[in-house]
């Protein structure tokens, strides 16, 4: 992002996070503008990549997927070209959801979301531990998820 945002920006941000189905009009009314340059100021933030997308958050076990779980990576070689292999390999596996690689001892975290521990181990044992550079994989499974706040953290006013 090559600009800096103002409160008013800052303040659409935070009502995006929150319900990014809002219309135009009740955001407006959320921020304090109206509708022209409330659309105006949202078509920038897109423009400029801070907002990148709009998504549903979705509940997993209403749609039948009741395991989360965490699988810590270490690869035998870091080289550039190695991470890229394996980071194109990830955007393949539709059971993990998010990916970072870390700096320490793991080289990678994965959050996983599958219908259940059978579907997890299978792909576990499969698909991860099956690709060439992997050299351990620690798993953990999640008991309960105690908060869920997707974006940045934005001081109330």
């Amino acid at each position: 992002m090559t600009r800096k945002l103002d409160s008013t920006d800052w303040r659409i941000v935070k009502e995006l996070m929150a319900d990014g189905s809002l219309t135009n009009v009740a955001l407006a009314g959320k921020v304090g503008l109206s509708a022209p340059p409330c659309l105006r100021r949202v078509r920038a933030l897109e423009e400029a990549g801070v907002i990148t997308g709009y998504t549903a958050i979705v509940d997993e076990q209403a749609l039948g997927f009741d395991l989360t779980a965490f699988a810590m990576v270490g690869l035998h070689n870091q080289s550039e070209a190695d991470l890229r292999t394996f980071e194109n390999r990830i955007l393949g596996w539709p059971i993990v959801r998010e990916a970072f690689m870390l700096s320490g001892e793991t080289d990678y975290i994965l959050k996983c979301v599958a219908r259940d521990l059978p579907s997890f181990q299978t792909f576990i044992l499969k698909e991860l531990t099956a690709v060439p550079n992997v050299a351990s994989v620690k798993t953990t499974l999640a008991i309960r998820r105690a908060k869920l706040a997707p974006g940045v953290p934005v001081a109330p006013e």
